[in-house]
This record gives C-alpha cells, sequence and structure tokens, in this order.
C-alpha cells in the first residue's frame, strides 16, 4: 500500500492525533543502545547522531537541548512521493508563528513542535482543509 497522494485528499484527512508527552532533539557521537531503542526517530549526519527522545530519557542521560516538543502525527497514510503535504501544514502553522520541524515515516508525518504550541497547531491541523 503505497499511501495517499491527492493532496485535497491529504488535507481533508490529516487527523492530526497528538502523542502524550515532552521529547528533545540531542545529538550525541556514538549513540549507546539504550538511547537508540529510545529515540522516537534518529537522523545520521556528519557531525553525529540526532537523537528524537522522550525528555525524561535525555535527562536521565545528562543530554543538552533547547527546544522541548510536542509530538503530533498526521494519521492519513500519506504516499511518500505526495507533493505539497508538508509545505501545506508548514505554511498554515508559520501564519500563526509555530514552528515545525519534520520527520516522514512510511505510513505518516510526524511534527514536533514547541510544547507551549501543541494546543493551537492541533487547532491549525484539523483545519487545514479550510486553509
Amino acid at each position: 500500500m503505497s499511501g495517499e497522494s491527492n493532496l485535497h485528499v491529504l488535507l481533508r484527512s490529516a487527523a492530526p492525533q497528538h502523542n502524550a508527552g515532552r521529547y528533545v532533539f540531542c545529538t550525541v557521537k556514538q549513540p549507546v543502545a539504550e538511547l537508540l531503542s529510545a529515540a522516537v526517530a534518529t537522523v545520521q549526519e556528519s557531525e553525529g547522531t540526532t537523537l528524537i527522545l522522550p525528555q525524561a530519557v535525555a535527562d536521565e542521560h545528562q543530554l543538552s537541548y533547547d527546544y522541548v516538543a510536542g509530538w503530533i502525527t498526521l494519521k492519513v497514510h500519506s504516499s511518500l512521493s505526495a507533493v505539497g503535504l508538508t509545505a501545506a501544514f508548514s505554511r498554515a502553522l508559520a501564519q500563526q508563528n509555530i514552528s515545525c520541524n519534520v520527520v516522514a515515516g512510511y505510513y505518516h508525518d510526524h511534527i514536533f513542535v514547541a510544547e507551549t504550541d501543541v494546543a493551537p497547531a492541533l487547532d491549525i491541523l484539523n483545519h487545514l482543509d479550510k486553509a
């Protein structure tokens, strides 16, 4: 199943869901197995490995971070080749001065916004088809 690619259907069916918890972005040179298994997502960069972790895990391991985020998943199964979805929701959030950091999974898009912006971001994302 390759997912939906029609932008109008994607916007109408976004179905944003808030995943409970507080999440942080950390970077380490050599992540240990415990951190890798706790990570929501990882990105290998030339400077190190970025880990998106529950804040409690980062605190337990004394990792530094400067951005505490809420995690929102768009429940629509979007195609990785869909055009315009990220632009549409990032534009709608930017118009309300809400930053977003996006990770695409095989089935869903995952949006990390400042923890204090979760409620307004959900409202915006629930009305994408009206934007």
